[in-house]
This record gives structure tokens, C-alpha cells and sequence, in this order.
């Protein structure tokens, strides 16, 4: 092999099969970078000028295929000129794979995403390990871009549109049988026969996937461009085309250009170099980054606890239990008294119904998840959590009962959202053992968890909280303990100030519009009762005494009529089968100065936690924002946005503010460190 070629290891079997393995040096994963593209297309013209018995495309890595494309490659295009060239580049070598003269066979075990996806569609053949551990998609989107490398044309030539599109646009992962199901792969089979059925593919090739009768009928150009409308539509619902373009670029090369892989190739690289250069894209990335630096913090390897016991039945403690036991978790649900503890029940069943394929899976996680009113599983538990309701005393009672119970080690956690763990530690023998770990509702859809510490905080229980959180498959986020911690703390002027508009006369739907115009995935007032309005009162009233949040008359009267949202039926809207009930002539008013009003809370209360140190550094904060609220993740967070939108013009604006509505919008000292 040439000494140019590093990243890829060949070598023929005895049936004059070429296995080509891709291992990336100095990574532990493989991404598809210009170098590796290179080296590939110098073995291609080795390989043309003596062909194999056949190929096999395989990693060398422990744990996948190939994770995608090299993404920081992505930021270093500065023209569209510069993206169509790199993206040709790789159209080019992937049909060269596809006209080999011999059969190809990608062999995959687990992660292939994205390019590694394309790699493999591009191959005559797909064989998959049948296992958890594996992941086959094109989730391109993400990142505000689709397949560029002929995906698109490939797995829509291929694959039920339905079903091809439906995996581009979501962007989600499969499982190797999921795969195999819709003929994304060929065969998914078990570690001890995967190398085998490769093979035989290989040596004596099947007939090859083609697209399914009824795909064909989808295909047809007056059918195609009626489901691309009716796609575009519940895109629509989600992902706004303005904020969003990629999805419906997906299904604009598509409906246009099908039947004409020439051309629909074409299309596909033109729309994806537009796309970009686009500041959207570039934030997406910068969001896909700061995932991985939260995935990456701590250890996981260094706490493997097996038993969780929950205290606290109600919808946080009781979702916290479920989510645990469906990651595999022993837990024990702790309540005073059965009534409480069957809700929590039921609700877990519809999850595990969700999320578990297999009634033996469904069953298996029941199994795990056990009722304990008298407390008994908190001597066994590795991580104890607290997750009653928000009273000083009640909390300090259950501490003083279960901490001389408690096994050696085990970590002691707290689920407030409000309140400071040094008041909680104070009935503590070992205030060092009690840490923060804060889920946000619903806890099965969000990914972020604060990791609450205080100055007497051990390390060693912090850095036990962050691998809990990593095994429960969430992102944990260090947070310094202080009223409202990171998230809440911001969130909530945001919120006080819808409800401030609500009070001034602006009708709900104006308020939530100008949101989820900016961005939002939900506008302020139906997030207020979705949570509960009583929720949303006792977290105001707690940062009310620390700093100085007003409580609007609306909220408390709300509150005070039992009127608490969505739980109840009614709250700021009325709700009809958990949906509210909106006023579609409803007056919208002055967009841009509500818009203004809610961001400019929200934006200011993140300045003043960079100053006061709440995490430690700007990238953190928007982090904890975007996973933690679901902020515009196109704008890449509210410093990000800050930086954008032109901090000196923003602090303007919010002085101008201050003058107009009061003293609220004073800039924050904060906003000096947000350019550093």
C-alpha cells in the first residue's frame, strides 16, 4: 500500500476478496475528511486497474462504521464556489464506488451516520450488526443541511419515499433490523455470523434492493409532488421554512428532479452548498459541538451504580423513576401511600409502551421498577434522589430519616429546581455527599440535567452525579448552587414578562407568536401551563426574594382559582384533549416590541449568570439554554445570539427599553464579559 495511505488498511482473503478497512489515526472515530476521501480514491484507481473478486468496506474502530463527514471541515468553506467543489469531490468518488466492477459490501457495526450512511448506499450491498450498539441514518438535518454525497438520489431511488424522506427529514437513527425492514440494509445479523454473511454476499451476490411496488406509485410525479406538499406541511408544524430550510430542500430536489439522477445529483449539491454558507448552519454546528463537549465532560467509567431509588411519586419524581428503569436501571419508587405511587405507574407503562419495541422489553422494565412506600430501597441504592415538592421542612425531614440509612458512597441528590442546596444541607451530618440533579419536564423529552454543586460540594460526588447522568443518557451540566440555578433563573424573567403583557392586555396567542417566530419551540404562556402555573408561581416567589422578580396579578390569580393550565383544563388558555384552544383572530399587536421584550429578559438574566459565575464559561451558558429550553438552536444560543445581533447595539436597545417600561431592562453588568 502506498505510505500516503494511513487511514485505510487493505488486504485479500484467500477468495481473492478485498476487505478495505477505514481507522482513522489519532481518533477514536472514523469521520470521512478530505484526506480520507483522497487516500480512498488512490486506492479506487488501484483497484480499477486490478479488480477484486469483490470488496468489503469495514471499520477499524471498536464502536462504528463511520460517524459521517469531517464537520470542522464544514466551518473552514467560505464560498459556495469552495462547498460545490468539495461536495462534487465526494459525488465523484461515491460513484466511482458504485461502478466498481465487482460486487461491494459494506459491512456495519455500530454508528453509521450521515456520509458513512452515503458510503454504504453507495456500495452494492449493506450488511449490519444486529445489536443496540448500532445506528444507520442520515441526520444531516441537524445540522441544517442534507445528504450531499448522493444520498439523497440513492436512498430515494431506492427506499419507500415515505420512508427515505422520513428518516432525512427527522433526521433520527435505526436500528439494524429497522434498517433491514425498509430496505435500507440488506441483512442484519449477530456478531458471530456478520463477517460470514458478508461473505457470502459478496461472493455470491443476491438481488440487489430495489424500490418496492408501492414506492414506485409514490414516485410518480403528480403523486410525488402532492406528498412532497403534504410533507412540507407537517414540516411546517415543527420547523418553520425560514428558520429551518433543509427539510424542505429535501423535498424541493426531490419533487423536481426524481427520475433524473443526473440532474437530481446536481441539485443535491447546489442546494447543500447554499445551505452552507448559511449562519444558520453554522450555529447548528456550533450547537452539535457544544453537545459533544457536555457528552464528553467527567467520566463514566468511573461510577457504575445499578440501583436508583426515587423519593417522591409526582410527576418529576415519578417520570425521573421511569426513565431509569427504561435505561436499564433497578429503581425504587418511594411515596407515602399507594394512591400516589399509581399514577406514576401508569404514566411509566405509556412510556415503556413508546420507547420498547418487544412486550418481553416492556416487561423487563416494569420488572425493574418497583413501588417501596416504606422507604426500604434507600439502604441498597447507589444514587438516592430527592423529588418531593418544593418545601424547606419536608426536604429536611426525609435527609435527617434516609442519610443514616444510606449505604457508604452512595450519592444523595436533590431534584429542586429553586432551591439553594446550602439550605438544604444544613441538616446534613455530611453536607458534602448532597448534589443537585435537576431533570426538566417532560424528562423523557428533555435532554439536559443540572449538576447542582456547593462549595462543600465533594468532587467525588460531583463527578459521580455527571457519569449517573451520562448512563441515564443525559446531558449533564455543571451549575454553581444559587437561586434558580442556570436554567430556571433565565427562563423565568422571560416567562414574568408574558405574564406582565397578559396583565397590560395582549392576547395570549400575541405573546406565544412572537416567540416561536424568534424561534422558540413553544410560546411563554402555553409553556407556563404545560408545566403548571403553580410550578411556575413557587419558582417565581423563590427567585422573587433573591432577585427581585415581580409576580403579575395574572399568575396568582390564576393560581388561587386552581385554574393551574394544562393539568387542569384551564389556565391561560383552555385546553380540549391536552390541546389548547387558541384565538385565531386574536390581535397580535406590536410583534416586534413583545418579541423584544420577552428576548431582552431572557438575554439580559443569561448576562448576569456569566458575571456571577453560575457556569463557567459563555459556551456552558448556551449550552444549558438551548438543551436545557429549547432556545432557537439556529440562533446557537443567547450569547451566540448576542454576539450576532451586536452586543453594543442589544444593551442600547434594552436602555431604550428601560426608559419605556421600567427599570427591569437595565442592562446587566454581565454584558462587558459576553465579548471577551
Amino acid at each position: 500500500m502506498s505510505e500516503t495511505i494511513v487511514d485505510w488498511q487493505s488486504h485479500s482473503d484467500d477468495d481473492g476478496i478485498l476487505w478495505l478497512t477505514l481507522d482513522k489515526q489519532d481518533t477514536d472515530t472514523n469521520v470521512l475528511s478530505i484526506s480520507v476521501l483522497e487516500q480512498l480514491d488512490s486506492l479506487l484507481d488501484e483497484i480499477n486497474n486490478n479488480p477484486p473478486t469483490a470488496i468489503i468496506f469495514r471499520s477499524g474502530k471498536a464502536k462504528g462504521f463511520i460517524a459521517g463527514a469531517d464537520i470542522n471541515e464544514f466551518l473552514e468553506v467560505t464560498s459556495t464556489q469552495e462547498a460545490l467543489i468539495m461536495i462534487k469531490r465526494g459525488q465523484t468518488l461515491f460513484s466511482r464506488i458504485e461502478s466498481l466492477p465487482c460486487p461491494t459490501v459494506a459491512l456495519i457495526e455500530g454508528f453509521c451516520m450521515g456520509g458513512g450512511t452515503e458510503l454504504a448506499l453507495a456500495c452494492d450491498y449493506r450488511v449490519a450488526l444486529d445489536d443496540a450498539g448500532t445506528r444507520i441514518g442520515l441526520p444531516e438535518v441537524k445540522l441544517g443541511i442534507h445528504p450531499a454525497y448522493g444520498g439523497l438520489v440513492r436512498a430515494t431511488s431506492m427506499i419507500n419515499p415515505l420512508q427515505s424522506l422520513e428518516i432525512m427529514l427527522s433526521g433520527r437513527a435505526l436500528t439494524a433490523s429497522a434498517a433491514r425492514a425498509i430496505g435500507l440494509v440488506d441483512k442484519a445479523q449477530p456478531k458471530r455470523q456478520i463477517e460470514r454473511a458478508a461473505r457470502n454476499v459478496a461472493l455470491a451476490p443476491p438481488d440487489r434492493q430495489s424500490m418496492p411496488f408501492i414506492g414506485k406509485v409514490l414516485s410518480l410525479p403528480g403523486i410525488r409532488n402532492l406528498l412532497a406538499g403534504y410533507m412540507k406541511k407537517q414540516v411546517a408544524k415543527k420547523a418553520p421554512r425560514q428558520h429551518y430550510p433543509a427539510p424542505y430542500a429535501i423535498l424541493d430536489v426531490w419533487a423536481s428532479f426524481y427520475g433524473n439522477d443526473k440532474r437530481m445529483m446536481e441539485e443535491e449539491a447546489n442546494s447543500v452548498a447554499r445551505l452552507i454558507q448559511g449562519s444558520k448552519v453554522r450555529s447548528l454546528i456550533r450547537v452539535f459541538f457544544l453537545q459533544t463537549r457536555l457528552k464528553g465532560l467527567g467520566d463514566k467509567k468511573a461510577f457504575n451504580p445499578s440501583h436508583v431509588h426515587i423519593i417522591g411519586a409526582g410527576t418529576m419524581g415519578g417520570d425521573i423513576a421511569a426513565w431509569c428503569a427504561l435505561r436499564g436501571f433497578n429503581v425504587t419508587l418511594q411515596d407515602r401511600e399507594a394512591k400516589y405511587l399509581s399514577n406514576a405507574f401508569k404514566r411509566a407503562h405509556q412510556l415503556f409502551g413508546k420507547r420498547l419495541k418487544t412486550t418481553r422489553e416492556r416487561n423487563a422494565a416494569l420488572d425493574r421498577l418497583i413501588p417501596d412506600i416504606d422507604g426500604d430501597g434507600v439502604t441498597r441504592a447507589d444514587v438516592v434522589i430527592e423529588a418531593i415538592f418544593e418545601d424547606i421542612d419536608a426536604k429536611h425531614a426525609i435527609y435527617k430519616d434516609i442519610e443514616p440509612r444510606m449505604k457508604p458512597g452512595a450519592v444523595l441528590a436533590t431534584n429542586t429546581s429553586s432551591i439553594p442546596l446550602e439550605t438544604l444541607a444544613t441538616v446534613l451530618k455530611e453536607p458534602d455527599r448532597l448534589v443537585g440533579i435537576h431533570f426538566f419536564n417532560p424528562v423523557a423529552m428533555m435532554p439536559l440535567v443540572e449538576i447542582v454543586r456547593t462549595a462543600s460540594s465533594s468532587e467525588e460526588t460531583v463527578q459521580q452525579a455527571i457519569a449517573f447522568t451520562q448512563h441515564i443518557g443525559k446531558l449533564p451540566l455543571p451549575v454553581k448552587s444559587s437561586p434558580g440555578f442556570l436554567v430556571n433563573r433565565i427562563l423565568m424573567p422571560y416567562l414574568v414578562e408574558a405574564f406582565t403583557l397578559y396583565d397590560e392586555g395582549v392576547a395570549p396567542e400575541a405573546i406565544d407568536k412572537a416567540a416561536t417566530d424568534f424561534g422558540m419551540p413553544m410560546g411563554p404562556v402555553e409553556l407556563a401551563d404545560t408545566v403548571g402555573l403553580d410550578i411556575c408561581q413557587s419558582v417565581a416567589q423563590n427567585l422573587s426574594a433573591a432577585y427581585g422578580i415581580g409576580l403579575p396579578e395574572a399568575l396568582n390569580r390564576f393560581v388561587n382559582s386552581k385554574q393551574l393550565g394544562k393539568k387542569s383544563g384551564r389556565g391561560f388558555y383552555n385546553y380540549d384533549k391536552g390541546k389548547p384552544v387558541k384565538d385565531k383572530d386574536a390581535d397580535l399587536g406590536d410583534q416586534k416590541m413583545i418579541q423584544n421584550r420577552l428576548v431582552f429578559r431572557l438575554l439580559n438574566e443569561a448576562a448576569a449568570c456569566l458575571k456571577e459565575g453560575i457556569v463557567t464559561d459563555k459556551d456552558l451558558l448556551d449550552a444549558g439554554i438551548i438543551f436545557g429550553t429549547g432556545f432557537a438552536p439556529f440562533r446557537g444560543g443567547p450569547m451566540h445570539h448576542s454576539l450576532q445581533e451586536g452586543v453594543e447595539s442589544l444593551v442600547a436597545a434594552m436602555s431604550d427599553y428601560e426608559t419605556k417600561f421600567g427599570e427591569r431592562f437595565h442592562p446587566a453588568e454581565g454584558w462587558s464579559l459576553v465579548t471577551e
